[in-house]
């Protein structure tokens, strides 16, 4: 018995040392940087704290939206994601529990009769202190067992705790994905509507060009009649005619693109869209307040994802080292076992016990090893996922308040342009009327206004999918 304390102490002494626990990753997070990069940025409330609701006024995107939040595949997808791990919880805290199981057992046995047992069960009936009930019967030997038994693990290194914890931890963090695909949903929606809406607007500028060329087409060819203009000015014109025909075709393939985006996101077959009006009847959106960069901590739900997982990672690596010590079980059991079906249920047949003991790994420190090894790893993986998720949200924030300003300043200069390049193009046609100018003058002033106001419909559509990326960035959009 001393031998054996002795080689449980060297095991015991040995498991432990050699799993000493190093730092945690998630002990030396980076600190947020005190503001964003940004001139006029504030100390002020962050926009993600506003509603989805109230952060879009289009009563036609918020219809869509909240269909999409409804019926999204993806985010049905997600919802039992959260069932699976929320079982996963539950497997975990039973862990903790005593395992209780109830049946009923029948064994048999036939022993030799030169053997320890043949002898024993002869030499018992031979017995004068047994009553007749008491008797061994005859071979085979026959014995019944019907109760409660139970397998313990004490968690006296909080192993069996610290797998809880990361389960625990996992399904917080998938609660938090699903926070995340639903701020992408609700991004993406208003993004591809308000694309649907800069694509109306382009082929309504289209039809109009397409209207005006018809008509000077048709006036030079007149004026080809009466010998003021020539064929070649005539297939100038009507070239630049089919141009803008093809352009208004490839608009149109882009509208079927974006509506069945949209009805797949929201859980649709294909089908035309709803719109509430054209891109240039929106007001477009003012500098949103960023706040501060530390609100993106427990705005963002992928860094709350990534901050969850870093927490289940380290209760992973606690775990593992855990196993490197001995393990103390206790095996309980009480119930009835009897050799005789008619003594079974009686009272002298109640029978009870209880085992218990350290069992310590020796062989098995290899397996342990690499298993602990793999849990330091994958909490190193979580760490640096962490701090990356960080870095690119300060990062996404910081190139969204940019845009916002530089496409507002972008398509202040582009207004100008298009009153200059119209007034330009007015010019050429008196010229061209005098007879200073030729038609292709015309021709070109012609193609840089009507490709300066389409340049003009993306850039109002860019300012108002900023604004959204900026309010996704944020952690906006998952209440």
């Amino acid at each position: 018995m001393r031998i054996v304390l002795v080689i449980l102490f060297i095991v015991l002494v040995g498991s432990w040392s050699s799993c000493t626990r190093p730092p945690m990753a998630s002990e030396t997070k980076r600190p947020m940087p005190k503001g964003f990069d940004y001139p006029t940025a504030t100390d002020t409330a962050s926009a993600a704290t506003i509603p989805w609701q109230s952060f879009f006024s289009d009563p036609v995107l918020k219809s869509l939206i909240a269909k999409a939040l409804a019926n999204n595949p993806d985010l049905k997808i997600a919802t039992q994601r959260i069932e699976i791990s929320r079982a996963q919880l539950m497997t975990a805290k039973a862990a903790l529990l005593p395992n209780l199981q109830g049946g009923i057992t029948l064994g048999a046995d036939r022993f030799g009769r030169y053997t320890m047992n043949g002898v024993g069960n002869f030499d018992t009936n031979l017995s004068s202190d047994i009553t007749k009930d008491q008797r061994i019967p005859e071979q085979p030997y026959t014995e019944m067992f019907v109760g409660l038994r139970s397998v313990w693990e004490i968690d006296i290194w909080k192993k069996l705790s610290n797998r809880r914890k990361s389960a625990a931890a996992r399904f917080l963090a998938v609660q938090d994905e699903r926070k995340l695909l639903q701020t992408l949903l609700v991004s993406e929606t208003a993004q591809l509507y308000y694309t649907l809406l800069a694509l109306d607007y382009e082929l309504e500028v289209l039809k109009r060009n397409i209207s005006l060329q018809q008509n000077e087409l048709e006036l030079i060819k007149v004026q080809k009649e009466a010998g003021r203009a020539t064929e070649l000015a005539v297939k100038q014109f009507s070239a630049q005619l089919m141009r803008t025909k093809s352009l208004e075709y490839e608009i149109k393939q882009q509208v079927v693109a974006a509506e069945n985006q949209l009805n797949f996101i929201t859980g649709s077959f294909p089908g035309t869209i709803a719109r509430s009006g054209f891109l240039d009847q929106l007001k477009l959106p003012a500098m949103l307040s960023p706040g501060l960069p530390s609100s993106l901590l427990t705005r963002r739900p992928d860094i709350l994802f990534a901050e969850k997982q870093l927490v289940a990672a380290g209760a992973d690596v606690d775990a593992a080292r855990a196993a490197y010590l001995p393990q103390l079980t206790i095996t309980p059991y009480i119930g009835l076992s009897a050799f005789s079906p008619r003594l079974l249920f009686s009272p002298e047949s109640i029978a009870a016990g209880a085992l218990s003991g350290f069992m310590a790994p020796i062989f098995m420190q290899k397996q342990i090893q690499a298993a602990y090894e793999i849990s330091i790893a994958n909490n190193k993986m979580a760490y640096l996922e962490y701090e990356k998720i960080v870095l690119r949200s300060v990062q996404e924030v910081t190139t969204d308040l940019m845009a916002i300003e530089n496409l507002r300043n972008s398509f202040r200069m582009k207004e100008q342009e298009i009153a200059e390049l119209k007034d330009g193009l007015s010019i050429a046609g008196d010229l061209y009327n005098a007879g200073f100018a030729t038609y292709l003058e015309i021709i070109t002033a012609q193609r840089n206004v009507l490709d300066a106001e389409l340049q003009r419909i993306v850039l109002m559509n860019n300012m108002l999918l900023a604004a959204v990326d900026l309010y996704r960035s944020l952690g906006g959009g998952w209440e």
